[in-house]
C-alpha cells in the first residue's frame, strides 16, 4: 500500500479530540458494515491505541462497554488532561531477529494476541490516523474466508510461514504467504527467490521430509492443499543431475546439518562424527547413489541434531534445577496445549521412553495412526523440554503437525485441554502400537463364568490388538454391568479405559421441599424440607422424606410432580436423577398403605367454577383447583358408590373447620352453585349436599359429622362421568387397564367455606430463593465422592438405549461400572464443563483431592490382587476463568527433587505443596505407589514408585 503523506501540524490542530473521535467512529461504522473478503486491515499496537482512546474521550463521562466493535471503542470513556499522542509506534510488535530475512518482510512476534497486544483497524481508519499522526511501520493484513462453510470472514494476522528447500542445490529460504493464495502463486514465488524457470521445477508437499503430494494443480489454494504453518516445501529442479548435490541436500535436511556441514561429511568422512552410511541409516528416504538400502524401521536414533542429547539415558535426570524446567511459548491461545504437554512429558515413564530409542517401535503403516509423525513430533518436543538450559521452546512444529491430523485444534482459538489430552494419548498409542497386524477376536458372553476368567479373556483380546507404551502406562479396565428392566437379562463386559471422567456438582447437597398428605384422615398436610445429594437419585429423596415424616412399616410414599393443579407425573423409578426436578417445581408426597395386587390408586382432582362474562350471556365452567390427592382403593369384590364417598370423606376430614363440626343442616346450593358445565349430566338437586351423622373421630379427638352425597364424579372406562352422589349402594365397575381411578370433586362456594383449603391451595416450590430460605453452602467436594457418583448404578439415557439380546428390543437398561484393573498412571478428568443447546457452564466447585495416599483399594471389584491400591499426585492441569476466555496452567512435581512447580506457559516458578489444591484443578495425574509391607492396621511401612 502506498504510504499516506503527513498533514501539516496546522492542519492537524484544526480538529479537537472530540472531532477526531466522531470522525473515526463514523469511518469505523461504515467500514465494519461493508467488510468483505480481500479487504485490508492494519495492526496497531494496543498501547498506542488505548492512549488515543483515552485522549479523544477525556471530556466524556465514563461509559463501560464490552469493546465488541471498533466503533464502541470510540465511544468509551477515558481519563482527563491527556496530551495529544505522539506518532504511531508499532515497534513493540516487530520481531527484529526474524525481520532481517529479505524474503519475509516485516515479521511480528509469534505470541501476539488481539486485544492484549494489538488492535485491527480497517484500512480507512488506519489511513485517517496515519494522516494525523504518521509513524509506523505499517502492518497490513488481508481478510480471508474461514470456517467450515468458508462463509465467515477473518483477518489473517499470521500468514503461512513455509520453508522452501531446493533439491538438489541444497538452497533454502523462508517465506510468508497467505493460505488463500494458489499453488501457482507458490510456484512463482519459489522461482523468483531461487532464480529458476517455471518449466524446470516441481513443487512437493514435503511434510515430515516425505514427498506427500505433487502440487501440480495451480488453481488450488494452499488451504485446500492442507499446507500447514512452518511446513517444508520441496522445490525439485528437474535438470540437475549432480548426484553429490542431491546427497548433500539429503544429509542436510534429514539430519539437521547446514549445507556446509553436509559437504564436509562428504569430502572428509574420516574426520567427521558421522559417516555417509550413518547419515543415511537415519534418513527416511533411500538414495540409489549411496549403494545401500535404508532400514525399514526408520531408526533415527543417531541423527546429527540429537548427538548432544542423552540417547542412552535410562533414567530421568531432574537434579541440578536445569533439566525438566523448560517452558513452552504461548503461540496464541495455546495454553490448553502447553499445560497438557507438560503433564505428559513429566510423566517419568514417558520421559524415559521418548528419551530412549523409541523409533524402532513406531508403527509406520498403522491405518489408525498418523504414520509415526505424531510420535516423532512429540518425542522431539519432549527432548527439547528435557534438554539442559531454561530457554522456552516454541511448539510451533508440533502444533502444525497436530493440526494436520486433528483439524479441530487448528487455528488459534482456545480449546479444551482434556480433549487434546485424549487425542494425544490415543494418537500416540496408534503410532507406537507394537501390533503390526491386528487379529480379529470376538469376546464371548460371560454366561455365568467367573468374573476373573471373563476379565482376563477380555484383557488378553485387547492387548492382542493393542500393545504400546500408552497401554503399558495409562490403560486400565473396568467392569460394565447392564440389566434389562423387562426381562432382567444381565450382560457383563470388561472394557479398557485411558482415563476416568468423573462427574462434578456445584454443591454436594440440595434442599428440597415436599408437601406430605395422608390418605387415612389422621393428620393435616405437612410441609417438610429435606437435604439430598444434588446429583442423587429419586431413591435418595424417598429415603429422606420417609425419615422426615416418620413413615410406618405398612406404608409407602408416592411422590408426584404437581403442575396446573393436576398430577403431572408420578415419579416411581428409583434411579431417576434428581436433576430432572427443577427448583420451581412443586412436589406432593402421599402416604398410602403398601401396594397389594387387589388395589388401585384413586386420584381425587378438585374443581371449582370459573365464571366468564361475554357480550351475549354469562357462562361458567369447571376448572382444576388446589392439589390432587391420592389414596388406595380395593379391587376385591364389588365397589359401591358409597365406598368411594367414604374414602374421599376420610381423605378430606382433617380439613373440615372446627366450627362446622356437628353441623348437619346444609341448605340447597345457591343459584351460583347450581350452574354446571353441560358435560355433567346431573341436576342441581343431585348436586346438593347433605351431611349425615357418623362416628368417625377427627384428629382433635372430637366427633365430627361427615358428609355423604358429596358432588363426586368418577371417570369410567369410556371416559364418561358417573355421578357418585346418587344411588349410593349401586356397584361401579373399576377399570383394570388404567393405572388410576380418577374422581372429580366439584366444589361449591358453600363447601369451600366449610373446609380449610389453604392446605390444598398453597403448595410450595421445591426450592425458593430469597430471604426465607438460605441457599445451600457450596461445600468442598471429595474426590472419593466424585468417584462413587461415577460408579453408581444409573439408567442409560434415552439416546443410548441398549439392544437387549434376550428381548431383541431397545431397552433403557440400568448400568453399573466397577473398577477392575488399575493402570500405573491414573488420569482423572473432573467434568467442570457442561453443555446444552442454549448455554455453556463451568462448575467452580472446589474438589478436595488427595496429594498423597489416594487409596482405591475398596473401589476395585477384582479380588485377585490383595495389595493396597495407593496413588500419589505428580501433575495436574488447572483452568481459570470462564469457558471461552479462560487460561490453563499446570502444576508439576519433579520427583527427583520432590518439589512442586507452576508451569504457566513460558514462566516456571516453584510453589509449595499447599498451593497445589485449588478450585481450578481440572485433570489430575496420579502414579501408583508400590507398597512393600503393611501391618495389621494398614499402615504402610515402605513404598516406592512402580
Amino acid at each position: 500500500m502506498a504510504e499516506v503523506s503527513m498533514c501539516s501540524s496546522s492542519e492537524r490542530a484544526e480538529l479537537s479530540p472530540e472531532e477526531e473521535r466522531v470522525l473515526v467512529r463514523d469511518i469505523a461504522i461504515a467500514a465494519e458494515a461493508n467488510s468483505k473478503e480481500g479487504d485490508t486491515f492494519y495492526l496497531i499496537t494496543q498501547r498506542w491505541w488505548q492512549y488515543w482512546i483515552d485522549y479523544v474521550n477525556q471530556d466524556q463521562s465514563t461509559n463501560i462497554n464490552d469493546g465488541s466493535s471498533l466503533s464502541d471503542h470510540c465511544d468509551s470513556g477515558g481519563s482527563s488532561g491527556l496530551y495529544r499522542p505522539a506518532s504511531i509506534d508499532n515497534s513493540d510488535l516487530i520481531d527484529d531477529a526474524k525481520s532481517e530475512d529479505p524474503n519475509m518482510g516485516i515479521e511480528i512476534h509469534d505470541t501476539l494476541l488481539e486485544g492484549r497486544d494489538f488492535v485491527l483497524l480497517p484500512q480507512e481508519v488506519w489511513n485517517q490516523l496515519y494522516s494525523w499522526y504518521g509513524g509506523g511501520p505499517t502492518l497490513p493484513r488481508k481478510v480471508i474466508s474461514s470456517g467450515l462453510s468458508q462463509t465467515e470472514l477473518a483477518v489473517e494476522v499470521y500468514p503461512l510461514r513455509l520453508q522452501l528447500l531446493v533439491m538438489p542445490k541444497g538452497d533454502n529460504a523462508t517465506i510468508r504467504i497467505s493460505k488463500k493464495e494458489t499453488v501457482g502463486e507458490l510456484h512463482q514465488r519459489a522461482c523468483e527467490i531461487f532464480d529458476l524457470n517455471l518449466e524446470q521445477v516441481r513443487v512437493w508437499d514435503y511434510y515430515g521430509h516425505q514427498k506427500h503430494a505433487l502440487m501440480s494443480d495451480m488453481d488450488k489454494t494452499l488451504d485446500d492443499a492442507n499446507i500447514q504453518m512452518d511446513q517444508d516445501i520441496l522445490v525439485e529442479v528437474l535438470n540437475d543431475v549432480n548426484g553429490t548435490a542431491s546427497i548433500r541436500f539429503m544429509i542436510s535436511v534429514d539430519n539437521g546439518f547446514s549445507t556446509k556441514e553436509a559437504t564436509s561429511i562428504l569430502m572428509e568422512p574420516s574426520k567427521s562424527s558421522l559417516s555417509i552410511a550413518g547419515c543415511f541409516s537415519a534418513s527416511k528416504g533411500a538414495s540409489r547413489n549411496c549403494g545401500s538400502e535404508l532400514s525399514q524401521n526408520h531408526n533415527l536414533a543417531t541423527t546429527g541434531r540429537e548427538l548432544d542429547n542423552t540417547y542412552v539415558s535410562v533414567g530421568v535426570t531432574t537434579r541440578g534445577a536445569s533439566c525438566g524446567l523448560t517452558g513452552l511459548l504461548n503461540l496464541g491461545n495455546t495454553c490448553f496445549m502447553n499445560s497438557a504437554i507438560q503433564c505428559l512429558v513429566h510423566t517419568p515413564e514417558f520421559a524415559r521412553y521418548f528419551r530412549g530409542d523409541y523409533h524402532r517401535e513406531i508403527n509406520w503403516h498403522n491405518p489408525l495412526g498418523m504414520a509415526g509423525d505424531l510420535a516423532l513430533a512429540f518425542g522431539e518436543l519432549l527432548r527439547k523440554l528435557w534438554a539442559p538450559g531454561r530457554t522456552p521452546v516454541a511448539p510451533r512444529p508440533f502444533k502444525a503437525k497436530l493440526a494436520r491430523f486433528a483439524a479441530q485444534f487448528s487455528g488459534y482459538n482456545q480449546h479444551d485441554s482434556q480433549e487434546l489430552l485424549a487425542f494425544l494419548l490415543d494418537g500416540l498409542h496408534e503410532d507406537l502400537n507394537r501390533v503390526k497386524h491386528k487379529p480379529y477376536l470376538k469376546s464371548r458372553d460371560a454366561d455365568g463364568r467367573p468374573d476373573e476368567e471373563v476379565a482376563d479373556e477380555y484383557w488378553a483380546n485387547h492387548t492382542a490388538r493393542n500393545d504400546s507404551i500408552i497401554v503399558d502406562v495409562c490403560q486400565g479396565q473396568y467392569k460394565s454391568t447392564l440389566v434389562c428392566p423387562v426381562c432382567h437379562k444381565v450382560s457383563v463386559t470388561f472394557d479398557p479405559f485411558m482415563y476416568l471422567s468423573l462427574p462434578l456438582q456445584s454443591t454436594t447437597m440440595r434442599s428440597m421441599t415436599v408437601t406430605v398428605f395422608t390418605c387415612d384422615g389422621t393428620a393435616l398436610p405437612t410441609v417438610t424440607t429435606v437435604t439430598v445429594p444434588k446429583q442423587g437419585r429419586f431413591r435418595d429423596l424417598i429415603q429422606a422424606v420417609s425419615s422426615s415424616c416418620s413413615l410406618k412399616q405398612n406404608e409407602e410414599l408416592k411422590i408426584a410432580e404437581i403442575r396446573n393443579h393436576l398430577l403431572q407425573r408420578l415419579i416411581e423409578d428409583p434411579l431417576t436423577s434428581l436433576s430432572s426436578i427443577k427448583d420451581d417445581d412443586r412436589l406432593a408426597a402421599y402416604k398410602i398403605p403398601k401396594s397389594v395386587k387387589s388395589s388401585k390408586l384413586l386420584q381425587l382432582i378438585h374443581r371449582c367454577q370459573e365464571k366468564e362474562t361475554s357480550n351475549t350471556q354469562a357462562a361458567s365452567h369447571w376448572k382444576p383447583y388446589g392439589t390432587p390427592l391420592l389414596s388406595s382403593i380395593p379391587l376385591d369384590g364389588e365397589t359401591t358408590r358409597s365406598e368411594v364417598q367414604k374414602i374421599v370423606q376420610k381423605m378430606l376430614s382433617p380439613l373440615l373447620k372446627v366450627e362446622c363440626l356437628g353441623d348437619t343442616d346444609f341448605s340447597q346450593p345457591s343459584n351460583s352453585d347450581e350452574a354446571s358445565d353441560q358435560s355433567h349430566d346431573i341436576s342441581p338437586d343431585e348436586a346438593s349436599t347433605k351431611f349425615k351423622s357418623d362416628s368417625i373421630r377427627d384428629i382433635s379427638g372430637s366427633k365430627m359429622e361427615t358428609c355423604s352425597g358429596l358432588p363426586l364424579q368418577m371417570v369410567d372406562e369410556n371416559n364418561a362421568c358417573i355421578d357418585l352422589s346418587v344411588e349410593e349402594e349401586k356397584a361401579i365397575t373399576l377399570s383394570k387397564s388404567s393405572k388410576f381411578i380418577v374422581v372429580y370433586f366439584d366444589w361449591s362456594e358453600k363447601l369451600l367455606g366449610m373446609f380449610d383449603m389453604n392446605y390444598l391451595e398453597n403448595l410450595p416450590e421445591v426450592f425458593r430463593y430469597g430471604p426465607v430460605m438460605k441457599k445451600a453452602r457450596n461445600e468442598p467436594l471429595s474426590l472419593y465422592t466424585c468417584l462413587e457418583s461415577f460408579l453408581r448404578e444409573e439408567p442409560l439415557v434415552p439416546d443410548d438405549m441398549w439392544n437387549c439380546p434376550q428381548c431383541k428390543e431397545q431397552r433403557q437398561a440400568s448400568k453399573k461400572l466397577d473398577l477392575w484393573r488399575l493402570p500405573n498412571v491414573l488420569v482423572i478428568h473432573l467434568k467442570r464443563f457442561s453443555y446444552s443447546r442454549s448455554m455453556k457452564h463451568k462448575i467452580e466447585t472446589f474438589v478436595n483431592f488427595p496429594v498423597h495416599d489416594f487409596d482405591l483399594t475398596n473401589y476395585v471389584a477384582s479380588k485377585n490382587n490383595s495389595q493396597r491400591q495407593l496413588y500419589e499426585l505428580y501433575a495436574l492441569t488447572n483452568h481459570y476463568g470462564s469457558m471461552g476466555s479462560g487460561h490453563y496452567t499446570a502444576h508439576i512435581k519433579l520427583l527427583d527433587e520432590n518439589r512442586w512447580y507452576n508451569f504457566d506457559d513460558s514462566h516456571i516458578s516453584p510453589i509449595n505443596e499447599e498451593e497445589v489444591k485449588s478450585a481450578a484443578a481440572y485433570v489430575l495425574f496420579y502414579r501408583r505407589v508400590k507398597t512393600n509391607d503393611a501391618n495389621g492396621n494398614g499402615a504402610v511401612r515402605g513404598r516406592s514408585y512402580q
